[in-house]
């Protein structure tokens, strides 16, 4: 399918939660909303984004989701730009499903130059108040979050290092929260992030164990509420719109980490929009 052989990008988590007909945007609004005045490039959120900065730039782009038909219009969003991609089916509670994947990847595109790990979840946001302490959590809900947070970046990291430690060279790069700095209580309304520092500690494990074959790891703090149809019509996005952060300019953050000379790789770097103070 990459017939001009072009680098590969994949992104897994191409599409967002938040997108118009998203997950939390139904959740939150109770219907999906019109997404028609907004800038193609913040439809689908950061993965949307980076995938569409990346075709831009003349990669070939792999967008994963669990069902193709969310990506189908950012597909058709990148070819209209010029640019190439192809969607992969992709359950990351899943190891078949992973395996499968790449297989696929690798057959179809070709192994990947870079790998953005963008996977989202919804699990907690939806308890009630009185359903904020631990003891109130479903064993299942969490299990959810560790394969999104932690088992699914591990796996998708088998399927992907090996290559790029014998080509020395490729970047894998994981798109976090703030909640991966430290652990806090889960309030009413937010997922359960606190396994998100898991994700930050495999960043850096990947740095010490790959850094020295070439392959630029980095762990990537995304510090805000990232525009998106789902989440610039909640209250305080329209109250306080200097607080929403764009994913265009968070996916250009992406492509400068690609593109790093080997000399001074960053591995860690925190975005936070400029009215709020940067989280710790």
């Amino acid at each position: 399918m990459n017939s001009t052989r072009k680098p590969v990008a994949v992104v897994v988590g191409a599409t967002s939660k938040w997108q118009s007909d998203g997950r939390n945007t139904k959740l939150a609004h109770g219907k999906a909303l019109d997404d028609s005045d907004m800038p193609v490039g913040m439809r689908w959120g950061i993965g949307g984004a980076i995938a569409q900065k990346f075709a831009n730039e003349g990669f070939f782009v792999v967008l994963t989701t669990r069902n193709a038909a969310n990506a189908s219009a950012l597909e058709i969003a990148i070819r209209e730009q010029g640019g190439e991609s192809m969607i992969v089916e992709l359950d990351l509670v899943s190891s078949d499903s992973i395996s499968k994947a790449f297989a696929q990847i690798r057959n179809q595109a070709g192994d990947p130059d870079v790998l953005v790990y963008n996977a989202g979840y919804l699990e907690g946001r939806d308890l009630p108040p009185e359903k904020e302490l631990l003891e109130n959590i479903p064993v299942e809900m969490f299990e959810t979050a560790q394969h999104i947070a932690s088992r699914g970046p591990f796996l998708v990291a088998k399927e992907v290092l090996p290559a790029m430690r014998k080509r020395g060279e490729g970047s894998f790069l994981i798109s976090n929260n703030s909640s991966s700095l430290r652990g806090k209580k889960r309030e009413t309304g937010q997922s359960l992030y606190y396994p998100r520092v898991m994700m930050r500690t495999l960043a850096q494990v990947l740095t010490e164990e790959y850094s020295e074959y070439g392959v630029h790891v980095a762990n990537v703090v995304i510090d805000g509420t990232i525009d998106s149809p789902g989440t610039r019509a909640l209250p305080k996005a329209q109250q306080q719109p200097d607080l929403v952060m764009n994913p265009v300019k968070i996916a250009e953050a992406f492509y400068y980490l690609h593109t790093q000379d080997k000399s001074c790789w960053t591995h860690e770097i925190q975005l936070t929009p400029f009215p709020t103070k940067p989280s710790f």
